[in-house]
């Protein structure tokens, strides 16, 4: 896979969610969505993390970028819908493990898995409060001891991201950063209608139901800018 490098970022430029899939197979690593924001406020440490893992296009604003520099199949892939395509994909093959959310989203999101994926393998899962480094440290050996093929961190960039870095040096497996997937997937967090997501319009969906967005999501404009003047 050639990556396109944006900000300093190095992005795989998938055609296809199948593509993704397959690469994943070869190559177990991190996967951390990027969107216009990381892309903007890109820093020595988030380019580490990115480039060290496997970076893919979760907005819009990362899907123009990768366009402008030719990759003109480039497609999103939603961190929310990605997840849940590889549960579908290896749940009656692979073991799972989750963290993240508060209690009772961590508890309802195992729930609503063994309901919709009867069979499914979950060696372990917890919420994503880790209150000190004694209990960081326990996670970590709990998942190195459980080996699961497939560890998925719901806790936001990039704590989540650091976190599964820590992972990955003691259990090798495929790990996916979530943010907050765990809420939309168990229905706490209301997601834009599929009209909106089909056309690239989730972004102002999100903006028009919560106005305090506006400080997240005029990094899209301001990539919009950038890849205008050419100066990314």
């Amino acid at each position: 896979m050639n990556k396109i490098t944006i900000n300093g970022i190095d992005i795989c430029p998938f055609s296809s969610r199948e593509e993704l899939m397959v690469y994943l197979e070869e190559n177990k690593s991190i996967l951390v969505a990027v969107n216009a924001e990381k892309i903007v406020n890109a820093t020595q440490l988030t380019r580490e993390i990115i480039n060290n893992n496997t970076g893919y296009c979760d907005g819009i604003g990362a899907v123009w970028a990768l366009k402008q520099r030719g990759a003109k199949n480039v497609v999103k892939i939603p961190g929310c819908e990605l997840w849940l395509d590889i549960v579908k994909r290896y749940y009656r093959t692979k073991s799972f493990y989750l963290i993240g959310g508060k209690q009772e989203i961590i508890e309802a999101t195992i729930s609503k898995l063994h309901e919709d994926f009867p069979g499914i393998n979950i060696v372990g899962y917890r919420n994503g409060y880790l209150k000190n480094d004694e209990e960081r440290n326990e996670l970590i050996d709990d998942v190195a001891v459980k080996i699961p093929d497939v560890v998925f961190v719901a806790m936001g960039s990039p704590k989540q991201e650091l976190l599964m870095g820590e992972m990955k040096k003691r259990h090798s497996a495929i790990y996916q950063g979530l943010g907050g997937s765990f809420d939309v997937y168990t229905g706490n967090v209301e997601r834009a209608p599929k009209w909106w997501v089909d056309h690239n319009l989730e972004f102002a969906y999100r903006l028009f139901k919560e106005p305090k967005r506006i400080k997240r999501q005029i990094h899209l404009l301001t990539l919009a800018r950038k890849l205008l003047f050419r100066q990314v």
